[in-house]
């Protein structure tokens, strides 16, 4: 019997590391492929991503609208547990696939497990220093099956009280793709997104939802230290988290200058491509503590958003002050890193999904969760 899988994805970022899944699943005769589309996908000013999904040819895509006139956190994750509640009883999906730690993906949890449906969670388990963290290990608690990155990240699952029975270490996606396909070329990039540097850094930096009282003054001081140090950057817009809009605004003092190209979203090959070409990337994106080593791209990580997520002491971890992040810029420009992955780089993750998804003992794992003390393991 055919099993109907339905994937959420609520970023062009998430999308990036479960398209390869996707893609194996629409292949596989056992499986029907369902994509549910929310997010920042559909608002404007990340520039409609749902159409990259769409341009992938998928049979089965419901795109769903959860934010018109709000960012509240809250209230996005109201509606989208309403939504997607309404489309998995019209579907009855065997299992929903949730990626990561944010707001869309707990939506998705909480759905299926109070409908009864198996929950996957791809990369459970790792930790950072924010409210994502909570959401991450809340979606683990309502999960029921458990695709972890690394053997580190099931530790930590098994001291959440989850199964070693229902965790399965397959690696990551987005690292799998960036070492096994063929990006784009820069010149590619540059030319489709039009810009205009041979030498550049990356800037990418998101709201921390438990700051909100001193993020002004945290990207006031960021930007400074940006403009003051007289390199190009190709600046990616922050996520749609509360308090968005005061990031916004203090980009709009580099937007239109000669040492910026702003962006609102950038297709996840064309990042990778960027990425592994720049000469740093800056800011607070996991993108920084995870995927720029891989390429052995130096990292400057600012603030208390990644804290504790990187064991690679390469990476500079500076305060929101202009003067240590000027400093910490003079210290990574023109050096590259060893290319390697402290986050434990494992083979052919697609492969391993699929083959899970093929045996029987995942489709035999308990909806009814009991906790797991640690010596029961």
């Amino acid at each position: 019997m055919t099993k109907k899988i339905v994937f959420l994805t609520g970023t062009r970022a998430d999308f990036g590391k479960l398209s390869s899944l996707m893609d194996a699943i629409d292949r596989e005769k056992d499986f029907e492929c369902h994509i549910f589309v929310t997010g920042m996908h559909t608002l404007e000013k990340y520039g409609n991503t749902f159409e990259e999904v769409q341009k992938n040819g998928y049979k089965n895509i419901t795109i769903f609208h959860n934010q018109l006139d709000t960012n509240k956190q809250d209230i996005i994750l109201a509606n989208t547990i309403v939504g997607f509640s309404k489309y998995i009883n019209e579907i009855h999906p065997n299992m929903i696939i949730v990626h990561g730690d944010r707001i869309e993906a707990l939506a998705g949890a909480i759905v299926g497990s109070f409908n009864n449906i198996l929950v996957a969670h791809i990369e459970g388990g790792e930790i950072s220093g924010t409210v994502d963290e909570l959401i991450r290990h809340a979606i683990t608690k309502l999960s029921h099956v458990h695709f972890a990155a690394n053997d580190d990240a099931k530790k930590r699952l098994i001291q959440l009280g989850e199964s070693k029975d229902s965790i399965f270490v397959i690696g990551s996606p987005d690292i799998e793709v960036m070492t096994s396909v063929k990006l784009p070329s820069i010149e590619t990039v540059k030319k489709h997104y039009k810009i205009p540097f041979n030498n550049f850094a990356v800037f990418i930096f998101h709201p921390v939802t438990t700051e909100l009282n001193s993020l002004h003054s945290q990207i006031s001081e960021v930007i400074s230290a940006l403009i003051d140090s007289k390199k190009n950057y190709v600046v990616i817009y922050p996520n749609n988290d509360t308090g968005t809009e005061i990031i916004l605004d203090e980009i709009k003092r580099i937007e239109g200058g000669e040492k910026f190209s702003v962006f609102p979203s950038i297709r996840f090959l064309y990042f990778l491509t960027i990425l592994k070409n720049a000469q740093f990337i800056i800011g607070n994106s996991s993108a920084a503590i995870r995927e720029a080593e891989v390429f052995g791209t130096p990292a400057i990580n600012i603030g208390t958003r990644q804290l504790n997520r990187s064991k690679n002491k390469d990476i500079v971890n500076v305060k929101p002050n202009k003067k240590s992040i000027l400093e910490a810029i003079r210290q990574v420009e023109n050096k590259r890193l060893k290319e390697m992955s402290f986050f434990g780089y494992i083979e052919n993750t697609t492969e391993k999904f699929v083959d899970t998804l093929h045996s029987s003992s995942v489709w035999s794992i308990p909806i009814q969760k009991q906790f797991i003390d640690i010596h029961q393991n």
